[in-house]
């Protein structure tokens, strides 16, 4: 693998910028990886006292992503990030593209920290549990991603985080049920797609009653289990709804310590 091309750091700190609507149209399909990208240099946050594998940026050849996360990648706060359901991040081209356009700021692929940049696939709009082979390796949508102040400090606004979440637009994690390599160019090919029919982006703007009902019960009958902050916000919905909210603690996890995390 080369070395990942030059790009800006940091962006310059600033007061809060306001988003509002983004203006997103997806490519069309079928979908692919526009870039893979590798941590170019740590970042360091010392409000936080970590250094970040946040600057990531594209490289030529593949990347290899495994059960524990991609090959060469660096998580400075392990305890909120990593795990196997952690393992890859995917943010679509199309959506950072809008962003920058929000922003009037350059947002060179990989800025967000993602490992895998997607081109005619929403990665919003991914159900969870959705699988994907993209080239030799095989993904499972797991949860989406939480602006932490790391992002924050990245971003150069202090509030980034209430903006981010605002937009509605998170970018999806995924684990690694087959491990292998994907490059830039690879097609993205969706080989199942649970019919309970949340998404990623429905989890990150906040799952209604009948969703939270939905996934737990899908989860629950088939034995897969969830992301654990995933399903406290769904029981925490049920709850508020006055609907019975029990799921079997076997089936939720951090995906991170003993037993790669599932369920222990």
């Amino acid at each position: 693998m080369t070395a990942p091309v030059a790009a800006p750091g940091p962006l310059a700190e600033s007061a809060p910028r306001p988003l509002g609507d983004l203006a997103v149209r997806i490519a069309d399909g079928p979908g692919r990886v526009a870039a893979v990208c590798s941590v170019a240099q740590l970042f360091p946050v010392p409000d936080r006292g970590l250094m970040s594998g946040i600057d990531k940026r594209p490289v030529d050849g593949p990347l290899r992503l495994l059960t524990h996360g991609v090959l060469g990648d660096v998580q400075g706060d392990r305890e909120h990030h990593g795990g196997i359901f952690k393992a890859v991040y995917a943010f679509s081209g199309e959506v950072r593209e809008a962003f920058a356009a929000a922003l009037e700021q350059e947002l060179p692929e990989g800025f967000f920290g993602e490992n895998l940049v997607t081109a005619g696939q929403d990665t919003d709009e991914t159900v969870i549990g959705e699988r994907w082979r993209l080239g030799t390796a095989e993904l499972e949508a797991t949860c989406p991603r939480n602006p932490c102040g790391t992002f924050a400090a990245w971003m150069g606004d202090r509030r980034w985080g209430r903006s981010f979440t605002g937009a509605g637009r998170c970018g999806a994690y995924f684990r690694v049920l087959v491990e292998g390599e994907v490059s830039a160019g690879d097609e993205i090919e969706v080989l199942e797609r649970p019919a309970h029919g949340v998404t990623i982006g429905d989890a990150f703007r906040g799952l209604d009653a009948a969703q939270a009902r939905a996934l737990l019960d899908w989860a629950e009958t088939g034995g897969t289990v969830l992301y654990d902050s995933l399903v406290g916000s769904a029981r925490t919905v049920l709850r508020r709804a006055g609907e019975e909210a029990e799921f079997p603690e076997r089936l939720r996890s951090t995906g991170r310590g003993l037993g790669l995390g599932m369920g222990l």
